[in-house]
């Protein structure tokens, strides 16, 4: 039924504005924060969005960062810019928002269409005349795009937030200032219609006998989870079918806990050559590779160091499926596989993945310096708690996360393919705002470094403004070592100025009331910190800087810097870097 469908014992429409009206659907997509920045060109919308009941105003310290909160809330995410300054400087978190299959909806607030139609010599523009460029500007980063009008508003607001909704990927809506307030004769009580197609039962039908054949005849089969599962919210589907077919599983980086990492068929962290060796061995030793939802980017393979077979491997992804090298177009994961389980006849699997192993590292009690191995291995054991949320930045926090277990129900956050720097720091606020809304608060982890921290710190301010209670690990190794690790290790541009972190939450207007600075040096003074907060999660900020070696680096940031560095780079830079590291507590090297 098509979102204009009504039935005679339905409300007849009402007259609303155009605002109104695209607030209303917002609400019926969970939205509940707004973020970004006022300007002259939004200011009307801004002004329904604060008198709104159900929707809270979130104004960011600038609109690249209200981007990554938006991206941060792990649902459909808002957005709202003025024209040209504001929607150009939020272009970076949008364009990652799209590269990662993030649901963001960024409004942009335009000049009135009488100024547009006249070519009227406005600021923010380019002084020529064009108010369309920064909407052309967008349309490759965005999976579909409209600028209102007093005649299309109602069909486009549907049609842009279905595909947004429906695609997982970033949408633009442009509303000229005049249109804003415009009225229209909408009825807000019938629902958006956000249903996935069904798959052509034809084609789906061939798909899924070849798979389910394939399945039968193997001896060895395990399921390899990736990404998409998550974006496109088949973490119910995929349970089902781990659980009746007793299939071990490993994930990529990019697919961590989608699954619970404490399932007893959880078999690791598969990053091709990066992995640990028990679990290269199942993945690519296996008869056949159930892949579900796979972005093989360069960091979230290990350096594209995959080493399983096409004539192997079975593929789902969002829009179609691959059975070794053929190819069914246009069959959608998530109507196919809750029919593959359905079909499935073995029982489950008297063959058990070994579980889970992280590298056991012997404590040195004379050595009281805090490694990233030791550190991440710590954070696994004693600090991460059932529901967590973990934000892990691009850099070594990202590969130090990697290797770790995560607690039941834990949601993970990162930007392992587009890979911002500073981009963690603003989806902490969008991920804290969304905790709020649970019935049980979640508490939300952060694991930044000292260089991307000082990208977006100024969100620490919002996130302190509106009493947030994360708990951010800024790891102190004087400067960016993911980049120390690629290129240039004793270049002066991977060095950064060394500010006073202990006074981050005073300088962006803290108090002891709002929060706590705890500055970490030794091995006992983070297992006093990790006692001092558990098992409650903390009613304020806790912010917390942790002291390593600039050139100390996670097992898996050395195995993929060795792949992905250019040649030169991995006969010189990578010996200089094992020769400064504790080689006992850096194990699995490559």
């Amino acid at each position: 039924m098509s979102p204009d469908a009504q039935s005679s014992n339905q409300p007849s429409k009402k007259d609303v504005s155009i605002g109104a009206y695209l607030l209303g659907r917002l609400k019926q997509l969970g939205v509940k924060h707004v973020f970004g920045q006022p300007g002259d060109f939004n200011m009307g919308f801004l002004d329904l969005i604060e008198d709104d009941e159900g929707i809270e105003w979130i104004g960011c310290c600038n609109e690249m960062n209200a981007g990554y909160a938006a991206d941060g809330v792990n649902r459909v995410g808002v957005l709202v810019t003025t024209f040209g300054v504001g929607e150009l400087s939020a272009m970076n978190a949008v364009a990652g928002a799209f590269s990662e299959m993030v649901p963001v909806v960024h409004i942009v607030g335009t000049p009135s269409t009488e100024s547009q139609s006249q070519g009227a010599l406005l600021h923010h523009t380019l002084g020529n005349g064009d108010f369309k460029i920064y909407h052309k500007m967008y349309e490759n980063i965005t999976v579909a795009q409209t600028v209102l009008s007093h005649h299309n508003a109602k069909d486009e607001i549907d049609r842009v937030l279905r595909e947004c909704y429906i695609h997982s990927r970033p949408v633009y809506i442009s509303i000229p200032t005049d249109i804003c307030v415009k009225k229209i004769a909408a009825d807000l009580s019938q629902p958006l219609v956000l249903t996935i197609p069904e798959n052509v039962h034809e084609v789906e039908y061939a798909a899924i006998n070849r798979v389910i054949g394939r399945i039968h005849k193997s001896a060895n089969t395990i399921v390899l989870i990736d990404a998409c599962a998550s974006r496109h919210d088949i973490s119910k589907e995929l349970l089902d079918f781990i659980n009746k077919t007793g299939f071990p599983f490993f994930t990529s980086p990019m697919g961590k806990s989608i699954i619970p990492e404490n399932h007893p068929l959880f078999g690791g962290i598969y990053i091709g050559s990066v992995s640990e060796p028990h679990v290269k061995r199942e993945v690519e030793e296996a008869d056949l590779i159930i892949s579900i939802g796979a972005i093989r980017s360069d960091f979230n393979t290990g350096g594209f160091t995959y080493h399983v077979s096409q004539a192997k491997t079975i593929e789902l992804c969002y829009n179609r499926i691959k059975v070794f090298f053929a190819t069914y177009e246009g069959v959608s994961m998530k109507h196919a596989l809750p029919k593959i389980t359905a079909c499935i006849e073995r029982m489950p699997s008297s063959t058990i993945s070994p579980p889970y192993q992280h590298n056991l590292l012997e404590d040195d009690v004379k050595d009281q310096r805090i490694t990233q191995n030791w550190f991440w291995h710590e954070v696994s054991s004693t600090l991460l708690q059932e529901n967590d949320i973990i934000i892990g930045e691009m850099g070594t926090s990202v590969f130090g996360l990697m290797d770790i277990r995560f607690p039941p129900g834990s949601t993970f956050i990162g930007q392992i393919l587009y890979g911002s720097i500073g981009y963690s720091v603003g989806a902490c606020l969008g991920a804290s705002l969304a905790a709020t809304n649970v019935k049980e608060r979640r508490r939300v982890c952060l694991f930044v470094g000292d260089g991307s921290f000082q990208v977006t710190a100024q969100e620490i301010s919002t996130i302190i403004r509106h009493n947030l209670n994360p708990v951010i690990f800024l790891i102190n190794n004087n400067g960016f070592t993911i980049e120390r690790m690629l290129h240039g290790i004793k270049r002066k541009y991977n060095d950064i100025a060394q500010w006073k972190f202990d006074q981050t939450l005073e300088y962006f207007g803290g108090s002891n009331e709002v929060g706590r600075t705890v500055k970490l040096a030794t091995k006992s003074d983070f297992k006093s910190f990790v006692s001092s907060i558990l098992p409650a999660t903390p009613s304020r900020i806790q912010f917390v800087e942790v002291m390593m070696d600039k050139y100390d680096a996670p097992r898996a940031l050395i195995g993929t810097a060795s792949f992905t560095a250019e040649e030169h780079m991995k006969e010189k830079v990578l010996p200089m870097l094992h020769e400064k590291l504790h080689k006992k507590e850096v194990s699995g090297e490559q």
